[in-house]
């Protein structure tokens, strides 16, 4: 989401170690970008916390962001940070509603930077329909961080259909994913330093939190598990899956949604889209009898067109997921082992 909010003339340009003293220059950072921006009425009091009400029981979550570079096709960090937190609050079943927000902010960074990054971070929750209630904000020394690192923790109610846990995958469950694998992490790739090449690949983030909210409506308690396939990509997920429930797990390499830019960066790159990064889609693992209603109601929701049923939840090769080649094979998809793709979220 693009906002028109010009940034209000300050007289300061940069980032410095007095704007995270607590004094004069803190407030005058605070005042000038955090609070006149993502004002509410909780956020207004400039208290340590938030009081919140909700009845039931809560989700929450929290995340660190060190991405590099900050900008990268189609987002930057802080709109990620907000996405990344919203979605891991809607992978429980809960309904996102109030995040807290810290800074830590490097000796230098441009205040234009950081502006377009609370710009963003606006725009994304009020796409999201967050509000933002307390926060922090840190300065370090020139050298001693990479420009900004972003924590966010987000609270919601828990959706009244949700069900959501790993103790209830059966054999014969369906594995769906919702959209195209490994978009983010290409995305961050074609702009680091000594990977460039030409495309024109944007990374996925988006905030899933009022898809997830329409399945559940329709499809409450027979949604059984939902996970965001982000650092690790899709193959870690599956694999902490088989692990944790001590079942086997079969994917279809031709059913798999991929975009054939993605498909391709990844050859020249000799990267298995399957362990890429993801910030715009999530799996899940739903009854066997819903499955084709809800992948059809996910295809007719907003991120969800290239949804798809990549495979099932079995008894045989337990604690393994195994998948079937386009070219009739098999192979054990195994976690991976290292880091393919540092700081990428």
């Amino acid at each position: 989401m693009q906002l028109d909010c010009p940034m209000p003339e300050l007289d300061f340009d940069i980032i410095t170690l007095g704007h995270g003293s607590g004094g004069l220059l803190t407030n005058k950072l605070l005042e000038s970008g955090v609070f006149s921006l993502l004002s509410n009425d909780k956020l207004d009091t400039h208290h340590d916390g938030a009081v919140l009400s909700y009845n039931g029981p809560v989700g929450f979550s929290t995340d660190s962001f060190v991405i590099s570079p900050i900008f990268f096709p189609g987002g930057n960090i802080g709109e990620l940070a907000v996405n990344g937190t919203v979605n891991d609050l809607a992978m429980c079943g809960a309904i996102p509603q109030h995040l807290s927000l810290g800074f830590v902010l490097e000796e230098g960074l441009s205040m234009q930077d950081f502006w377009q990054i609370l710009v963003s971070i606006k725009g994304a929750c009020e796409q999201a329909g967050v509000q933002v209630v307390t926060g922090d904000t840190k300065v370090v020394e020139k050298g001693k961080g990479d420009k900004i690192f972003i924590n966010t923790t987000g609270l919601g109610p828990i959706h009244p259909k949700a069900n959501i846990s790993m103790s209830r995958i059966r054999p014969g469950d369906k594995v769906i994913i919702s959209g195209n694998v490994a978009t983010h992490g290409v995305a961050i790739l074609s702009v680091r330093e000594g990977l460039q090449f030409e495309t024109d690949i944007e990374s996925d983030t988006c905030n899933l939190n009022h898809t997830i909210r329409a399945l559940l409506d329709e499809f409450g308690p027979a949604i059984h598990l939902m996970r965001d396939p982000t650092r690790g990509g899709v193959a870690t997920v599956l694999n902490e899956l088989a692990r944790d429930t001590r079942l086997g797990v079969d994917i279809h390499q031709p059913l798999i949604p991929l975009d054939e830019q993605v498909e391709g960066a990844c050859e020249i790159l000799g990267l298995d889209p399957l362990y890429v990064a993801n910030e715009g889609i999530f799996i899940a693992i739903v009854e066997a009898e819903i499955a084709e209603a809800f992948t059809d109601k996910l295809r007719s929701l907003e991120y969800g067109e290239n949804a798809a049923i990549i495979g099932e939840i079995v008894d045989a090769h337990p604690r393994q997921v195994v998948l079937s080649s386009n070219i009739g094979g098999k192979r054990v998809v195994n976690m991976p082992v290292g880091e393919q793709l540092p700081r990428i979220c």
